[in-house]
């Protein structure tokens, strides 16, 4: 590729590749390819069923990204970061307190979980950190283990699938949330 005298690239020396890149049948760029377009009555339907009360999304935060980094004391100490992130409204309706304790459950499993309640939170979901749950047999991590918090992956259910694209469900899976007794 040409260069000009500043070094940059050489915008007029670019030619159209795309017709010969392409490795669709048509030849052309396929925005709606009739395998798509075939399953668009099914997929509408799905978004006519009404929204679950309340549902659960991941969410990272920059001091644990990675569970690995839970095992690191410069890292791990300071405020809990697995909390249940709630809605004022939310947690006003479901009588739950900053810094309480909630049980968070889906079909497949329950959790214990801080509260943490935020405006930063949208209402109607609730959002737990990935990574967490250093308390199950057979994890050696000890630093982690004396602030485990809680396995988001527990209450997901590896059967579920999204409608459109057939990957997993990982998120916007509904739940209940209740203030642990």
């Amino acid at each position: 590729m040409a260069s000009n005298a500043a070094g940059g690239i050489d915008l007029g020396a670019l030619q159209p590749r795309l017709p010969e890149m392409l490795r669709t049948p048509s030849g052309k760029v396929e925005l709606a390819p009739e395998l798509c377009l075939g399953d668009m009555a099914r997929a509408a339907a799905d978004l006519g069923r009404p929204a679950p009360d309340l549902v659960v999304i991941g969410r990272r935060d920059v001091r644990s990204n990675n569970s690995w980094m839970h095992n690191l004391p410069v890292l791990a100490k300071g405020p809990m970061r697995c909390t249940a992130m709630v809605h004022p409204a939310d947690a006003a309706r479901l009588g739950l307190s900053h810094g309480g304790q909630a049980r968070i459950a889906t079909a497949r499993a329950s959790l214990q979980v801080q509260v943490e309640v935020s405006d930063e939170m949208m209402p109607g979901v609730v959002s737990l950190p990935h990574g967490w749950g250093h308390d199950l047999p057979g994890a050696r991590l000890q630093v982690a283990a004396q602030r485990p918090g809680a396995n988001l992956n527990a209450l997901l259910d590896d059967r579920w699938r999204d409608p459109l694209s057939g990957n997993a469900v990982l998120g916007g899976m509904p739940v209940t949330l209740q203030a642990a007794s």
